[in-house]
């Protein structure tokens, strides 16, 4: 099994970067960092999401008999999950209360909120670099009066946190209120050649081998964000070579710019 490194390490491939996969939708901003970066390190940037999330209808959801309004506390890790519980509150004719306490994986998921709520008269909690440790933090402070409710994919909850929720004896439950599913991206992979490709979940990295069976990584950059998906990259026995988020690289725009400003010094 290869050992993950993060990117502070200096793990950096001989290869010249030209191409990256960026394995999500493409920005609809052009003022995105991902055009200033590609800019900056003249890259071409391929925007093709490895996986796409399905909606789990509310009468499917129904059938879990969880009662969303007993709840006092929201988890979300994205903004999909954001997306999807406010779908389902809706389906279900459901009304959260003014006093439902929302903990976010990330200062920039958290202000999505605004999207369904007046965000000043909620309590939104966030971690303040991204990481689960940063928001075990805060929800420590917390797990003795809050009863949560953790919304995420049927196929790709992560795992740390479940276990850090069940080991701190929290009164909690998980919400499946979506699942992925792999893209058909065949034609892409016989198209191209990366020399970077960024998964975000372990499902994309099945996407991947799904879409290019026989794919080696052969001095192929991965980059991984999530502990989740990081485990999985290891797993696979593939060399990791940007880990975010870290208190250096807390999103993957950061950590491709610190991979490639390494890569550049090196040469």
């Amino acid at each position: 099994m290869a050992k993950a490194m993060s990117v502070e390490k200096k793990l950096v491939t001989s290869k010249t970067i030209k191409k990256i996969l960026i394995s999500q939708a493409k920005p609809e901003s052009e003022r995105s960092p991902y055009f200033d970066l590609a800019t900056k390190y003249k890259v071409e940037l391929h925007f093709h999401p490895l996986i796409e999330l399905v909606s789990i209808p509310a009468k499917e959801f129904r059938k879990t008999k969880i009662d969303i309004a007993t709840f006092s506390a929201v988890v979300f890790t994205s903004k999909n999950a954001i997306d999807h519980f406010f779908r389902t509150c809706d389906e279900l004719k459901v009304n959260v209360s003014q006093e439902t306490k929302y903990f976010c994986i990330t200062e920039s998921v958290a202000l999505y909120l605004q999207k369904f709520i007046m965000y000043r008269k909620r309590k939104v909690f966030f971690g303040s670099d991204g990481s689960n440790k940063k928001l075990f933090d805060v929800l420590n402070k917390h797990k003795g009066t809050e009863r949560f409710l953790y919304v995420c994919s049927e196929n790709q909850q992560d795992n740390e946190i479940v276990n850090w929720l069940k080991d701190h004896s929290c009164h909690f439950e998980l919400a499946y209120m979506y699942r992925s599913v792999s893209s058909d991206l065949k034609h892409v992979f016989d198209k191209h050649d990366f020399d970077v490709i960024c998964l975000f979940t372990p499902s994309g990295l099945r996407s991947l081998y799904e879409n290019k069976p026989k794919f080696i990584q052969n001095g192929t950059a991965i980059c991984a964000f999530g502990s989740n998906t990081c485990k999985a990259v290891e797993d696979a026995g593939l060399t990791l070579h940007i880990k975010v988020p870290s208190p250096q690289t807390p999103s993957m725009i950061s950590g491709l710019d610190l991979y490639l400003s390494q890569l550049g010094k090196k040469k």
